[in-house]
Protein backbone atom coordinates (compact mmCIF):
# COMPACT_ATOMS: atom_id res chain seq x y z
CA UNK A 1 0.00 0.00 0.00
CA UNK A 2 1.34 3.33 -1.01
CA UNK A 3 2.28 5.42 1.92
CA UNK A 4 0.49 8.75 1.84
CA UNK A 5 1.88 11.61 0.76
CA UNK A 6 2.50 14.40 3.59
CA UNK A 7 2.22 17.77 1.20
CA UNK A 8 5.87 18.87 1.37
CA UNK A 9 7.94 18.45 -1.59
CA UNK A 10 11.01 15.46 -2.07
CA UNK A 11 14.18 16.32 -1.04
CA UNK A 12 16.48 17.61 -4.12
CA UNK A 13 19.59 15.29 -4.15
CA UNK A 14 23.02 17.28 -3.46
CA UNK A 15 24.50 18.75 -6.99
CA UNK A 16 21.62 18.85 -8.61
CA UNK A 17 21.64 15.21 -9.48
CA UNK A 18 18.61 13.51 -11.40
CA UNK A 19 19.28 9.96 -11.33
CA UNK A 20 18.04 7.62 -13.97
CA UNK A 21 16.05 5.04 -12.93
CA UNK A 22 14.46 3.49 -15.14
CA UNK A 23 16.01 0.62 -16.09
CA UNK A 24 14.45 0.29 -19.81
CA UNK A 25 15.71 3.57 -20.61
CA UNK A 26 19.37 2.27 -19.39
CA UNK A 27 19.05 -0.33 -21.52
CA UNK A 28 18.23 1.54 -24.14
CA UNK A 29 21.47 4.07 -24.03
CA UNK A 30 23.61 0.92 -23.19
CA UNK A 31 23.00 -0.42 -27.00
CA UNK A 32 23.35 3.08 -28.02
CA UNK A 33 26.66 3.58 -26.91
CA UNK A 34 27.88 0.20 -28.39
CA UNK A 35 30.64 -0.88 -25.66
CA UNK A 36 33.31 -2.83 -26.69
CA UNK A 37 35.53 -5.42 -25.02
CA UNK A 38 38.73 -3.08 -25.36
CA UNK A 39 36.69 0.29 -24.33
CA UNK A 40 38.43 2.78 -21.30
CA UNK A 41 35.13 4.70 -20.54
CA UNK A 42 35.15 7.43 -18.23
CA UNK A 43 31.82 7.85 -16.15
CA UNK A 44 31.16 11.90 -14.95
CA UNK A 45 28.43 11.98 -12.58
CA UNK A 46 28.28 8.16 -11.84
CA UNK A 47 25.62 8.39 -8.72
CA UNK A 48 24.55 4.95 -7.22
CA UNK A 49 26.10 3.52 -10.20
CA UNK A 50 22.88 3.09 -12.73
CA UNK A 51 24.98 3.34 -15.57
CA UNK A 52 28.15 2.40 -14.01
CA UNK A 53 27.77 -1.54 -13.46
CA UNK A 54 26.36 -2.31 -17.86
CA UNK A 55 29.86 -0.23 -18.74
CA UNK A 56 31.78 -2.23 -16.55
CA UNK A 57 30.63 -5.46 -17.79
CA UNK A 58 30.78 -4.76 -21.00
CA UNK A 59 34.73 -2.85 -20.94
CA UNK A 60 38.01 -3.37 -20.01
CA UNK A 61 37.91 -0.36 -17.90
CA UNK A 62 35.36 2.25 -16.21
CA UNK A 63 36.62 4.95 -14.18
CA UNK A 64 33.51 6.38 -12.39
CA UNK A 65 33.95 10.27 -11.16
CA UNK A 66 31.58 10.88 -8.51
CA UNK A 67 31.94 14.09 -6.19
CA UNK A 68 29.43 13.27 -3.69
CA UNK A 69 31.81 10.90 -0.96
CA UNK A 70 28.56 8.74 0.43
CA UNK A 71 27.55 7.77 -3.15
CA UNK A 72 31.51 7.55 -4.25
CA UNK A 73 31.76 4.69 -1.12
CA UNK A 74 28.56 3.28 -2.42
CA UNK A 75 30.18 2.43 -5.63
CA UNK A 76 33.25 0.72 -4.63
CA UNK A 77 31.02 -1.29 -3.02
CA UNK A 78 28.89 -1.99 -5.91
CA UNK A 79 32.00 -2.19 -8.02
CA UNK A 80 34.27 -4.33 -6.07
CA UNK A 81 33.76 -7.55 -8.16
CA UNK A 82 34.80 -5.84 -11.43
CA UNK A 83 39.02 -5.04 -11.37
CA UNK A 84 38.32 -3.00 -14.40
CA UNK A 85 36.31 -0.38 -12.80
CA UNK A 86 37.54 2.51 -10.77
CA UNK A 87 35.97 4.87 -8.55
CA UNK A 88 37.12 8.88 -8.51
CA UNK A 89 35.88 10.59 -5.96
CA UNK A 90 36.17 13.99 -7.26
CA UNK A 91 35.32 16.56 -9.52
CA UNK A 92 35.50 16.32 -13.51
CA UNK A 93 36.54 19.70 -13.89
CA UNK A 94 39.76 19.18 -12.04
CA UNK A 95 40.53 15.03 -13.53
CA UNK A 96 43.56 15.28 -15.68
CA UNK A 97 43.04 12.86 -18.36
CA UNK A 98 46.15 12.87 -19.74
CA UNK A 99 47.86 12.14 -16.24
CA UNK A 100 44.65 9.62 -15.28
CA UNK A 101 44.42 8.22 -18.49
CA UNK A 102 48.49 6.87 -18.44
CA UNK A 103 47.82 5.41 -14.64
CA UNK A 104 45.60 2.77 -16.20
CA UNK A 105 47.14 2.13 -19.26
CA UNK A 106 44.25 4.29 -21.33
CA UNK A 107 45.68 6.24 -24.52
CA UNK A 108 41.83 7.48 -25.45
CA UNK A 109 38.55 7.74 -23.28
CA UNK A 110 35.07 6.89 -24.47
CA UNK A 111 32.79 9.42 -22.10
CA UNK A 112 29.58 8.94 -20.42
CA UNK A 113 27.97 11.61 -18.23
CA UNK A 114 24.60 12.45 -17.03
CA UNK A 115 25.29 16.24 -16.32
CA UNK A 116 23.58 18.59 -14.19
CA UNK A 117 21.66 20.50 -16.21
CA UNK A 118 23.54 23.65 -14.34
CA UNK A 119 27.38 22.99 -15.23
CA UNK A 120 26.93 21.15 -18.77
CA UNK A 121 28.91 24.02 -20.86
CA UNK A 122 31.98 23.80 -18.28
CA UNK A 123 32.09 20.36 -18.38
CA UNK A 124 32.01 20.09 -22.04
CA UNK A 125 34.88 22.66 -22.29
CA UNK A 126 36.72 20.96 -19.93
CA UNK A 127 36.83 17.52 -22.43
CA UNK A 128 36.98 19.41 -25.73
CA UNK A 129 40.32 20.43 -24.18
CA UNK A 130 41.77 17.41 -24.01
CA UNK A 131 39.73 15.92 -27.20
CA UNK A 132 43.04 14.51 -28.56
CA UNK A 133 43.07 11.94 -25.43
CA UNK A 134 38.75 11.18 -26.43
CA UNK A 135 37.37 9.30 -28.82
CA UNK A 136 33.89 10.27 -28.07
CA UNK A 137 31.20 11.86 -25.99
CA UNK A 138 27.74 10.76 -24.76
CA UNK A 139 25.84 12.95 -22.72
CA UNK A 140 22.35 12.76 -20.84
CA UNK A 141 21.54 16.50 -20.81
CA UNK A 142 18.34 19.04 -20.91
CA UNK A 143 16.82 18.82 -24.28
CA UNK A 144 16.76 22.17 -24.80
CA UNK A 145 20.78 22.40 -24.33
CA UNK A 146 20.98 19.26 -26.87
CA UNK A 147 19.51 21.48 -29.53
CA UNK A 148 21.69 23.93 -28.67
CA UNK A 149 24.61 21.90 -29.68
CA UNK A 150 23.15 20.82 -33.13
CA UNK A 151 21.48 24.36 -33.50
CA UNK A 152 22.02 26.17 -37.04
CA UNK A 153 22.84 30.07 -37.66
CA UNK A 154 19.52 31.97 -37.44
CA UNK A 155 17.89 30.16 -34.54
CA UNK A 156 17.17 31.01 -31.32
CA UNK A 157 18.76 28.08 -30.03
CA UNK A 158 22.18 29.02 -31.83
CA UNK A 159 25.25 30.34 -30.06
CA UNK A 160 28.25 30.29 -28.69
CA UNK A 161 27.90 26.90 -27.37
CA UNK A 162 26.62 25.47 -30.58
CA UNK A 163 29.83 27.20 -32.08
CA UNK A 164 32.06 25.09 -29.81
CA UNK A 165 30.50 22.07 -30.22
CA UNK A 166 30.78 22.06 -33.73
CA UNK A 167 34.33 23.44 -34.40
CA UNK A 168 35.64 19.94 -31.87
CA UNK A 169 33.17 17.40 -32.07
CA UNK A 170 30.13 16.29 -35.22
CA UNK A 171 26.87 16.31 -32.60
CA UNK A 172 23.66 13.68 -33.43
CA UNK A 173 20.85 13.53 -30.83
CA UNK A 174 20.45 9.73 -30.00
CA UNK A 175 17.83 9.60 -27.84
CA UNK A 176 14.75 11.87 -26.61
CA UNK A 177 14.14 10.76 -22.48
CA UNK A 178 11.30 11.23 -20.53
CA UNK A 179 11.49 13.24 -16.85
CA UNK A 180 9.69 9.93 -15.66
CA UNK A 181 12.49 8.19 -16.33
CA UNK A 182 14.80 10.10 -13.35
CA UNK A 183 14.52 9.99 -10.01
CA UNK A 184 13.85 12.68 -8.72
CA UNK A 185 12.16 14.02 -12.00
CA UNK A 186 13.59 17.02 -13.00
CA UNK A 187 11.04 20.42 -14.58
CA UNK A 188 12.45 19.36 -18.55
CA UNK A 189 12.81 16.51 -20.83
CA UNK A 190 16.34 15.01 -21.71
CA UNK A 191 17.95 13.47 -24.65
CA UNK A 192 21.50 11.71 -25.23
CA UNK A 193 23.45 13.40 -27.38
CA UNK A 194 26.71 11.66 -29.21
CA UNK A 195 29.53 13.94 -30.04
CA UNK A 196 32.12 12.51 -32.19
CA UNK A 197 35.57 14.18 -32.66
CA UNK A 198 36.39 15.45 -35.63
CA UNK A 199 34.36 18.46 -36.00
CA UNK A 200 34.75 21.54 -38.19
CA UNK A 201 38.14 22.94 -37.33
CA UNK A 202 40.25 21.84 -40.22
CA UNK A 203 37.63 22.23 -42.62
CA UNK A 204 37.31 26.27 -41.87
CA UNK A 205 41.19 26.03 -41.87
CA UNK A 206 41.46 27.12 -38.10
CA UNK A 207 45.17 25.96 -36.52
CA UNK A 208 44.62 28.09 -33.27
CA UNK A 209 41.00 26.77 -32.13
CA UNK A 210 41.31 28.62 -28.44
CA UNK A 211 41.85 32.35 -30.26
CA UNK A 212 39.44 31.73 -32.78
CA UNK A 213 36.47 30.51 -30.48
CA UNK A 214 37.85 33.49 -27.77
CA UNK A 215 36.77 35.71 -31.35
CA UNK A 216 33.48 33.95 -31.81
CA UNK A 217 32.83 34.66 -27.65
CA UNK A 218 33.40 38.25 -28.38
CA UNK A 219 31.09 38.15 -31.51
CA UNK A 220 28.39 36.90 -29.00
CA UNK A 221 29.31 38.99 -25.80
CA UNK A 222 25.84 40.72 -26.27
CA UNK A 223 23.96 38.63 -28.05
CA UNK A 224 21.16 41.69 -28.95
CA UNK A 225 23.91 43.57 -30.79
CA UNK A 226 25.74 43.81 -33.99
CA UNK A 227 28.93 42.51 -34.21
CA UNK A 228 30.08 45.75 -34.80
CA UNK A 229 29.09 46.89 -31.68
CA UNK A 230 30.04 43.52 -29.39
CA UNK A 231 33.90 43.57 -31.56
CA UNK A 232 34.46 47.68 -31.52
CA UNK A 233 36.43 47.90 -28.40
CA UNK A 234 38.72 45.22 -29.40
CA UNK A 235 39.01 45.90 -32.57
CA UNK A 236 37.96 49.71 -33.23
CA UNK A 237 35.06 50.51 -35.00
CA UNK A 238 36.62 51.33 -38.52
CA UNK A 239 38.85 48.40 -38.88
CA UNK A 240 35.22 46.19 -37.56
CA UNK A 241 33.29 47.56 -40.41
CA UNK A 242 35.71 47.69 -43.29
CA UNK A 243 36.19 43.20 -42.09
CA UNK A 244 32.07 42.85 -41.70
CA UNK A 245 31.98 44.38 -45.46
CA UNK A 246 35.17 42.28 -47.15
CA UNK A 247 33.17 39.04 -45.30
CA UNK A 248 30.36 39.77 -47.64
CA UNK A 249 28.32 40.26 -44.22
CA UNK A 250 25.16 42.81 -43.47
CA UNK A 251 26.48 46.02 -41.68
CA UNK A 252 23.69 45.07 -38.98
CA UNK A 253 24.91 41.15 -39.04
CA UNK A 254 24.23 39.60 -35.30
CA UNK A 255 26.56 36.39 -34.12
CA UNK A 256 23.38 34.53 -34.07
CA UNK A 257 23.31 35.34 -38.24
CA UNK A 258 26.48 33.86 -38.84
CA UNK A 259 27.80 30.47 -39.78
CA UNK A 260 31.16 28.89 -38.86
CA UNK A 261 32.19 29.72 -42.14
CA UNK A 262 31.41 33.27 -41.72
CA UNK A 263 33.37 33.35 -38.54
CA UNK A 264 36.24 32.21 -40.15
CA UNK A 265 36.40 34.41 -42.76
CA UNK A 266 35.99 37.51 -40.23
CA UNK A 267 38.05 35.86 -38.21
CA UNK A 268 40.93 35.92 -40.62
CA UNK A 269 40.01 39.20 -42.06
CA UNK A 270 40.50 40.73 -38.30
Amino acid sequence: MPRPHSGRPRPRPPLGQHFLADARVRRQILARLNCRPEDCWLEIGAGHGEMTLGLAEASRVVAAVERDPKLAETLRTRLAGFPGAHVVEGDILEVLLAQFGGKLSCPRWRVYGNLPYYITSPILQHLFAALELIADIHIVVQREVAERLLARPGGRDYGYLSVVTQVHTTPEILQAIPRGAFRPAPQVESALVRLEPPGKQRALGIEDAASFLRFVGLCFRQKRKTLANNLRSHYGLGRVQSAVEAAGLSARARGEELSLEDFARLFRLL
